[in-house]
């Protein structure tokens, strides 16, 4: 089967830890052929959703920091829906290119391309605002424009996150508590003068034990979850911030959280996501690039890339 992944730059990748490269791995092992492309190279034309996409060996990393782990042929011409999957794997953020992207990808199921996750998913299910869908699960939450509102929510609270919308690994996350004298500086550059829309949420102290990141595959979550802790004074866990992974069995309440989400995620077409989890309050729902498969294969065992691609395999056309 040929499989595409419409990723970053696979020179850039950082092996020993990169959830799409392991992805790939797992595909080559099985004997696909794999292709790749940037969301910039999708187009139409005579009516079809092409790429310019470059088919690649997979060679393998000799190392945590080899870089030339593929080996790239001619690039070509290809339609999405003459592909046996199409896998965006794209990290945000998600500006108006990434929307394109997705609307294109939309275009290209419509066609019979078998897209993972479903372009429509990704725009309507946005990684910070989808978790106001769950409120049961989540701790008091504001979305807003106005930093008058987010100083009356943390008159309220005492101790808030507020974050944009759009980012990822941690970018832009700030913790405020009543007595920081930077507040009016956090906001006017978090919100761009009242013209950005961002979420503000109750401080949640149990991030001192990890923010979890609970996968779900084809409607089934993963039996552990990876507690990301925060290093060195630091309020974020993610990774990409420093902080340390640490596999774990799941909690009643993570698997509660996830058993509800995973029909709904199923029907909105997305095959994975990453629940994000601090103490028992749902925080954001990773649909776009989702990452954790291999610290969670490497600390328990459990072959998630394995499982992702069983999943591939079962949605291609």
């Amino acid at each position: 089967m040929n499989i595409l992944f419409i990723a970053d730059d696979m020179a850039t990748f950082k092996v020993y830890k990169d959830t799409t490269y392991v992805m790939m791995r797992e595909a080559a092992k099985r004997g696909h052929q794999l292709f790749h492309c940037f969301s910039q190279d999708l187009h139409v034309a005579q009516g079809l959703v092409q790429t310019t996409a470059r088919a690649f060996n997979f060679l393998g990393a000799k190392d945590d920091h080899d870089h030339a782990w593929f080996e790239l042929q001619a690039a070509t011409t290809v339609a999405l829906k003459d592909f046996g999957a199409v896998i965006m794997r794209t990290d945000p953020p998600f500006n108006m290119q990434y929307l394109y992207a997705t609307q294109l990808l939309t275009m290209a199921a419509e066609q019979g391309a078998s897209v993972l996750n479903s372009g429509q998913a990704m725009r309507d299910f946005n990684e910070k605002l989808a978790i106001l869908n769950f409120s049961q699960f989540t701790a008091p939450t504001l979305v807003t424009t106005s930093d008058v509102q987010v100083r009356a929510f943390l008159a309220e609270h005492g101790d808030i996150i507020v974050k944009p919308l759009d980012g990822m690994g941690g970018m832009g996350i700030f913790r405020l508590r009543p007595d920081d004298a930077n507040i009016g500086s956090i906001l006017e550059t978090l919100m761009l003068n009242n013209t950005r829309t961002i979420m503000a949420q109750r401080y949640i102290p149990e991030i001192v034990h990890g923010d979890k990141r609970v996968l779900v595959i084809n409607g089934k979550p993963l039996p552990y979850a990876l507690a990301r802790i925060p290093q060195n004074g630091e309020t974020r866990g993610n990774l990409a911030a420093g902080g340390k992974g640490v596999a774990q069995a799941m909690s009643a309440r993570d698997v509660e959280i996830a058993e509800t989400l995973a029909p709904e995620l199923m029907r909105r077409g997305i095959v994975l996501a990453g629940l994000d989890i601090i103490g028992d309050c749902l925080t954001e729902v990773n649909v776009t690039s989702p990452t954790g498969f291999q610290e969670i294969m490497k600390q328990t065992g459990l072959d998630v890339a394995a499982l992702f691609m069983d999943a591939v395999e079962e949605h291609a056309v």
